[in-house]
């Protein structure tokens, strides 16, 4: 029976994207694993993999098409002992169009229960996703053929999160915008562009943020990077300051974990670990990978991480467990010269710590006004899961690493 490939939900937050790309035609045969598309999802550009083996018969859904729904047949398999011959097209002197063949009719192959006895039914992808997260494949219902459990399945599950009930203006249609006459160009929204515009819009209406700033000297840290680098050249590792305060934010959240927590309605969630989304500027938006366990990682294996994720990210390849997830978000806009900012929560974390640049400031040091590399950090908290003398402790240890930094180290 052929086998309808429908558009997959590769993200949590994923109710439609871009069919991006055919990486395969009509009477290409594939394999369970193949790639055979690239899909714009609201976070990324990420490749499709297949989950069964057969041959292409139809592609219902053309390369470049936006606003695809989750579960749209976009193509057509035929397994095995069935025809797969293609009708060969008609001659013609005009250009031939591009394939978008119809679906075959058929009737829907109803999801059957993924285990099988003590047996999971999954592709090997889902399978390597589950163990990394920690997933128990025998409590998913798997979305493939058959009951099959695929990738996009335990992404859903490892980045499940109690969702926030979005303001009524949030689904609203975007008024009309006078051009009073000026001339402007017009550039449409890709889905990361609106996943930015509806999220933050739902975080500063529905999270009750309170903001708490510390100045910070950065000459002890500054002082040890230094020597940190000049260690590790011949490793070809060169770390960052954003790199040592990832490092900081981590270690400071591990000692308040009262922080490290997120409102989920009924409950509270407090982390056993601090995984920090870092800000990360991308040509289609910002996102935020995350360095997992970063409290429990050498600066040395963050600088190459995070080197590693921001390359992913400037090219649209993260995965979803890349960007998925984290307790608490730092963004760092000190390359830009910028002060002071106060950061947008990113739900469903409960605090941001926002960095600005280092400068040479008149700073009391042991009684005595002097100059000192100092900067301003700010940190952003959601008041229903964070209280203030909490955060307050938060922003006090963050600063004592920084200005302390053999802490970041042991």
């Amino acid at each position: 029976m052929p086998i309808a490939i429908k558009m997959p939900a590769l993200s949590p937050t994923m109710e439609e994207g871009t069919l991006a790309k055919w990486l395969v035609k009509v009477g290409d045969t594939v394999r369970s694993g193949d790639i055979m598309a690239e899909i714009e999802t609201d976070k990324a550009t990420m490749e499709f993999e297949a989950v069964d083996e057969g041959t292409i018969i139809a592609i219902a859904v053309a390369e470049g098409t936006e606003s695809v729904k989750v579960g749209t047949v976009i193509a057509t398999l035929a397994g095995e002992d069935e025809d797969t011959a293609v009708p060969a097209p008609k001659a013609s002197a005009a250009k031939p169009e591009p394939v978008a063949a119809a679906p075959i009719t058929m009737k829907p192959v109803p999801a059957a229960p993924s285990p099988i006895g003590d047996r999971v039914v999954a592709s090997p992808l889902a399978k390597r996703i589950a163990e990394q997260n920690g997933v128990d494949l025998k409590a998913l219902k798997g979305s493939g053929p058959g009951g099959r459990i695929v990738k996009a399945d335990v992404e859903s599950q490892a980045g499940k999160a109690s969702p926030t009930p979005l303001a009524a203006a949030t689904s609203a249609p975007a008024p009309a915008v006078p051009d009073f006459g000026i001339p402007y160009e017009a550039e449409k929204l890709n889905n990361v562009r609106k996943t930015i515009a509806r999220r933050l819009t739902e975080a500063k209406q529905t999270i009750p943020h309170i903001y708490l700033t510390v100045d910070v000297r950065l000459d002890a840290l500054l002082k040890l990077r230094g020597e940190l680098n000049k260690a590790l050249e011949a490793d070809g590792i060169k770390l960052s300051v954003n790199d040592l305060l990832i490092k900081a934010l981590a270690k400071a959240l591990i000692r308040v974990p009262k922080c490290n927590v997120s409102f989920a309605g009924d409950e509270l969630r407090k982390y056993a670990r601090a995984d920090v989304s870092v800000a990360v500027a991308a040509p289609s938006g910002l996102i935020t990978p995350i360095i997992v366990d970063a409290a429990g990682k050498g600066v040395a294996q963050i600088s190459t991480e995070m080197k590693a994720l921001a390359d992913k990210a400037r090219e649209g390849k993260l995965m979803p467990h890349e960007y998925q997830g984290g307790t608490a978000s730092l963004s760092n806009l000190g390359m830009f010269g910028i002060k002071q900012f106060d950061a947008v929560i990113n739900p469903p974390q409960a605090m941001i710590m926002a960095v600005g640049a280092g400068e040479q400031r008149p700073y009391v040091v042991d009684g005595a006004l002097s100059v000192a590399s100092v900067m301003s950090a700010t940190g952003s908290f959601d008041h229903r899961a964070i209280d203030g003398a909490d955060g307050a402790q938060l922003m006090q240890a963050f600063k004592s690493l920084i200005e302390n930094p053999l802490g970041l180290l042991a």
